[in-house]
């Protein structure tokens, strides 16, 4: 047994944890409503730049919660399976959910993004740093299993 692939099965399990902690608030409109709220007040009371997050209409709540909820989801199945593949494809998806962090900062979106993006890279850069160790040790391609 490869000694890297714990290390990958903790990390994976670690960003899968921090995931389901954030993202759990946006899965209902009623916490989504809070969170958003809460954000917005963040923006106002650091005097953020960029613009603050606009009144949220119920169908913006709705592709929030779909968001939160496939996140939620997706977490999950990283807690109770995280396994290399699915830590390579968590990856990928931080790559790209930091790229439209990127793109919404450079349009102008609330600096209160720049929190969420730290975090985003600093996982991406955890997991798949991890996981190209030990892919390098064993000489392969992530493993599905274990």
């Amino acid at each position: 047994m490869n000694p890297d692939s714990s290390v990958v099965r903790r990390v994976v399990l670690a960003s899968a944890l921090y995931d389901f902690v954030v993202t759990v608030p946006f899965a209902t409109p009623w916490t989504a409503a809070a969170v958003l709220a809460g954000v917005q007040q963040l923006h106002h009371a650091l005097s953020l730049g960029g613009e603050p997050l606009p009144a949220f209409t119920p169908t913006h709540l709705f592709f929030v919660t779909l968001f939160g909820t496939i996140v939620t989801l997706w977490s999950v199945v990283r807690i109770f399976r995280p396994t290399a593949f699915h830590g390579a494809m968590d990856t990928v998806g931080r790559a790209l959910f930091s790229t439209w962090m990127l793109v919404a900062l450079s349009q102008g979106a609330t600096q209160a993004l720049v929190g969420f993006l730290v975090l985003e890279l600093a996982w991406m850069f955890a997991q798949g740093g991890a996981i190209l160790g030990a892919r390098r040790w064993r000489g392969g391609i992530p493993s599905t299993v274990g």
